[in-house]
């Protein structure tokens, strides 16, 4: 699937919160991570050249770290990263009220914005920047894979 063939499956006032979460992540993440697309949403993993293991629950699928997605009553950020690792999570909810004056809606690793006008580009480059792959790989070996 392309992103354009994606956008198509977005409704139309969630477009360009989508369009411009992908600019902001892809400018800031790390070198290594791969863009993928599904009907799910666009994702961010390590690819199979660098982490040839895959996913764990799924080894045929690539070590997934962060995706966004269009759902029904709001769009979505999946960062593995604030499931994973605390000091990043107590970060992220520390500087959230910084760039936002709603309420933090998250569950372990999605963080949901109801709105598109409240999502904060900045701390979401911020938080895309924190982990770089090779960092990601040794904490979902550590804390994730084990489990």
């Amino acid at each position: 699937m392309t992103f354009e063939k994606h956008l198509e499956t977005i409704p139309e006032d969630r477009r360009g919160a989508i369009i411009k979460l992908r600019q902001t992540i892809v400018k800031n993440l790390p070198k290594g991570f791969k863009e993928t697309f599904s009907n799910f949403g666009i994702g961010y993993c390590d690819p199979f050249s660098t982490y040839p293991e895959g996913y764990h629950c799924d080894p045929t699928t690539p070590l997934p770290f962060m995706s966004i997605a269009s759902q029904k009553n709001f769009v979505a950020i999946y960062h593995m990263g604030v499931y994973a690792a605390k000091k990043l999570l107590d970060w992220f909810t520390k500087e959230y009220p910084k760039h936002n004056k709603t309420k933090l809606d998250m569950g372990k690793s999605c963080i949901r914005f109801k709105k598109s006008d409240q999502i904060p580009y900045t701390l979401i480059a911020e938080l895309s920047q924190k982990i770089p792959v090779q960092h990601w790989i040794n904490t979902y070996e550590t804390i994730i894979k084990r489990k």
